[in-house]
């Protein structure tokens, strides 16, 4: 029977259940003042209950109504097929509330905004110049306004391509830099995630293929003549000579030298000073420790004193020196047919004719990464005071002119 209640039972009506009214139009009472209709149906052998509002806003007659309207989308006609409403409206609340969920996302732009400010204090003026830039220029105009979940890998092809061959070392650090701030902004739990900005083989064979790379070395100074420009290098003054003679004595890379700082130098080892290199300014991304000769600690003493600043070597502005600085003292002292990446193959070439120690010990000195990942799990150690007795050799040879003769120690 349709039409079973009348405006008055639906007014006194306070016992908690469902009163039919028929053809599938319910009462649904809670409480004395919590009354509401809703629209029973079955679709796909499954029971559904499609709410049609409160009784205080709608009346008996317009329930009866919404009813017929809601049966009719659930059936359909000769012309339209029915649909389960209460399934549709269930997917477009999910598909607002994904809407919401994407809207607070932050893009890439703002999580790269952050990264960078996190890692502002602790970058060399080179990386502060470099991160911001490569990325808005490179990055951004593609993926700048993208959450990190709508990244995929085919945007960073389309970023890459342009630059892929012509612009070789600029394609691969901004690739790196992509690929550092999307895993930084992963999902630590999320087994499935895959980092669009890896470098995978399908990426690789999208983009242009490039040619073999030249190797061009480093124009190097002769060991046998290290000593005798190390005498003429004494004479040289300024912060940029002292800061190359202590990149010489402790073989180390350009930057890592430019962005020393005095809490890394630590002069309470056991065993002897150790200068700590954090891993973000090394090439391999890992800490190294670098064993400091009595030489090396000698350029640290004379820079200490009067020095209010935590870089190690500033120029007169209290600034971090330019990649430039040590070449032109080189140039100044009649030096400019080398480079200062060179002197680490000076002391490669040195330890490796003139001394008896081990591969590994040498490759440590110079913070190499193993080719051969079987070497590398047997070379794990720091190999710290092996490589102190090296880098005292190698100082001994540096400030005795003529001292070429093969070293014993090992």
């Amino acid at each position: 029977m349709v039409g079973k209640l009348k405006p008055l039972d639906v007014e006194r009506e306070t016992k908690p259940g469902k009163y039919a009214d028929g053809d599938g139009l319910y009462l649904i009472v809670t409480g004395p003042a919590a009354k509401s209709w809703s629209y029973r149906y079955w679709k796909d052998g499954k029971e559904r209950w499609h709410g049609l509002g409160s009784f205080r806003d709608v009346s008996l007659k317009n329930a009866r109504l919404a009813r017929d309207a809601a049966r009719l989308c659930v059936k359909g006609d000769r012309n339209t097929p029915g649909i389960d409403i209460v399934q549709e409206r269930r997917e477009a609340r999910q598909e607002a509330k994904a809407v919401e969920v994407q809207k607070a996302a932050p893009t890439f732009e703002e999580c790269a905004e952050v990264y960078i400010r996190a890692l502002w204090t602790t970058w060399s003026e080179k990386h502060r110049d470099q991160w911001p830039s490569s990325l808005k220029r490179y990055a951004y105009p593609t993926i700048g306004k993208l959450t990190i979940a709508d990244i995929k890998p085919s945007h960073i092809h389309e970023l890459l391509a342009p630059i892929w061959l012509t612009k070789r070392e600029t394609a691969n650090r901004v690739r790196g830099r992509i690929e550092t701030i999307i895993a930084k902004n992963a999902d630590i739990d999320d087994l499935d995630f895959r980092n669009p900005a890896e470098l995978t083989k399908q990426l690789r064979e999208k983009l242009p293929k490039r040619p073999k790379r030249v190797i061009r070395h480093h124009p190097a100074l002769p060991y046998a003549d290290a000593a005798h420009f190390m005498s003429e290098l004494r004479t040289a003054e300024g912060r940029a000579a002292m800061a190359l003679r202590f990149l010489i004595f402790t073989v180390c890379r350009t930057n890592e030298i430019l962005g020393a700082r005095w809490s890394e130098i630590d002069r309470t080892y056991p065993t002897g000073a150790v200068w700590r290199i954090p891993g973000e300014r090394m090439k391999m991304d890992q800490d190294h420790c670098v064993p400091l000769s009595q030489p090396a600690l000698d350029v640290l003493d004379e820079l200490s004193k009067g020095q209010q600043t935590e870089l190690i070597f500033t120029n007169p502005d209290g600034h971090e020196f330019s990649e430039n600085a040590m070449l032109a003292v080189l140039d100044r002292i009649g030096y400019g047919h080398v480079t200062v990446h060179g002197f680490r193959a000076t002391f490669a070439t040195w330890a490796e004719e003139c001394t008896d120690y081990p591969d590994g010990v040498r490759e440590a000195a110079l913070a190499h990464k193993y080719k051969s990942e079987t070497t590398a799990a047997y070379q794990r150690g720091a190999k710290l005071e092996k490589r102190r007795t090296l880098m005292r050799d190698w100082a001994e040879l540096l400030l005795a002119p003529g001292n070429v003769t093969r070293l014993a120690r090992a």
